[in-house]
């Protein structure tokens, strides 16, 4: 297997990577009950000053979102991903067996969340569902 980042489909990855960020940002927003449950189960105060409020707050998610899309669309293409069904297939692999894991292990050793579990089922299925999306845009952009 060969890295060509010239097989990659860019605008594929910009519109993935959009949606999977903007799917954060609803995700785990105070307003919604999943927002709320992670806010909760993290002990998870929105801050009102400082480094965290500033464009980092937002820019740091948008670029690890950049990062785990482009590598989507460099292993849909190594893989010859084309379609919907094939794209779905690849986020979810990618989620279930990269992703999910790593987030649970993680919530697993978050000894100061008052519940950890919590924190890292909401974490993870967030990044099950971005990378699926993500995934089946490449597919049907492929």
């Amino acid at each position: 297997m060969s890295i060509d980042l010239g097989s990659v489909n860019w605008l594929a990855v910009a519109i993935g990577t959009l949606v999977y960020f903007l799917l954060g940002a609803a995700w785990f927003a105070p307003a919604t009950p999943i927002g709320r449950a992670w806010m909760k189960a993290s002990a998870y105060e929105p801050p009102s000053s400082g480094t965290l409020s500033t464009n980092a707050f937002y820019a740091i998610p948008l670029v690890t979102c950049l990062v785990m899309v482009t590598a989507l669309a460099l292993l849909a293409a190594a893989l010859g991903v084309e379609g919907l069904g094939e794209g779905i297939m690849l986020g979810l692999v990618v989620a279930i067996g990269f992703a999910v894991p790593l987030l649970l292990t993680t919530a697993a050793f978050e000894f100061q969340k008052p519940q950890p579990f919590t924190w890292g089922v909401i974490d993870a299925s967030y990044h099950a569902v971005g990378l699926t999306i993500a995934g089946a845009i490449i597919g049907l952009m492929a």
